[in-house]
């Protein structure tokens, strides 16, 4: 449990005691209703923010590659109103079928048409629908360390060393992502996690792998958001509660 909170206090140093208390307090939800729909979603403004980044219009080709549970789908769809297609993506059964219930109840029926729900590995997107996306959504697993903190066992579990067994998973997923995405495309890479290994660094090493990525600057942050080297980091401790939501996005040069 200790490695948890030592690990942070370097990282944040003086900043850490307020992040953590900031952590511990509630969150911050907005109410998403649609017309039409049948229920409210409730998400987290942060989130809001990173899935509004990705710049989608009605038309577009969209892939949503880590979907479940759909918040952020609800965005992208609300974004593209019908037009274009949105492949909602999430290899668990489980988490497909909450996924699902939230598109076909938080979502008008106009809305839905266009989106299609699917159960493939994240990895494999770029072998076989290369560039074929010209907005990617990657919201990777990570260590969602302020559902840790909530947890006892999770906390007790925590390691370093998951962090960086994470960091590698999600960056096998941008890197897919990336072959997913056509030339003049844009992607949002995505996460809830405190650790800069899950989140600039990830980034920086696609950067070196993937010579036609390079970085956008989000013009417009949250009030108190941090701009990191290659990305945005909203922490609650600045923005009333909201996140922690990490987010950076890479266009593909169309060379």
């Amino acid at each position: 449990m200790m490695e948890f909170f030592d690990y942070f206090e370097q990282v944040y140093a003086e900043r850490w005691p307020a992040l953590l208390e900031a952590l511990k307090g509630e969150g911050r939800a907005v109410e998403l209703r649609f017309d039409g729909a049948a229920e409210p979603y409730y998400l987290d403004e942060a989130s809001v923010f990173a899935a509004k980044t990705l710049s989608v219009e009605p038309g577009m080709a969209v892939l949503d590659m880590c979907a479940a549970p759909g918040g952020k789908s609800l965005i992208l769809a609300s974004m593209l109103k019908g037009e274009g297609s949105l492949q909602c993506n999430d290899r668990s059964p489980d988490r497909r079928i909450r996924l699902s219930h939230v598109l076909e109840n938080s979502l008008p029926p106009e809305w839905r048409t266009n989106i299609t729900v699917t159960g493939y590995d994240g990895v494999k997107f770029g072998l076989h629908k290369k560039e074929s996306y010209d907005r990617i959504l990657l919201d990777a697993p990570c260590s969602s360390d302020r559902h840790v903190l909530a947890s006892p066992t999770h906390l007790a579990e925590w390691s370093s060393k998951r962090v960086k067994r994470l960091s590698v998973e999600q960056g096998s997923l941008l890197a897919s992502a990336c072959d997913a995405l056509k030339p003049g495309g844009e992607l949002v890479y995505g996460t809830c996690a405190l650790a800069p290994l899950e989140n600039d660094a990830v980034v920086a090493k696609i950067l070196k792998k993937r010579p036609a990525m390079e970085i956008v600057q989000v013009e417009e942050l949250p009030e108190g958001a941090d701009r990191t080297e290659l990305g945005v980091h909203v922490l609650p401790d600045r923005t009333h509660g909201c996140g922690p939501i990490y987010c950076a996005k890479l266009r593909k040069r169309d060379v």
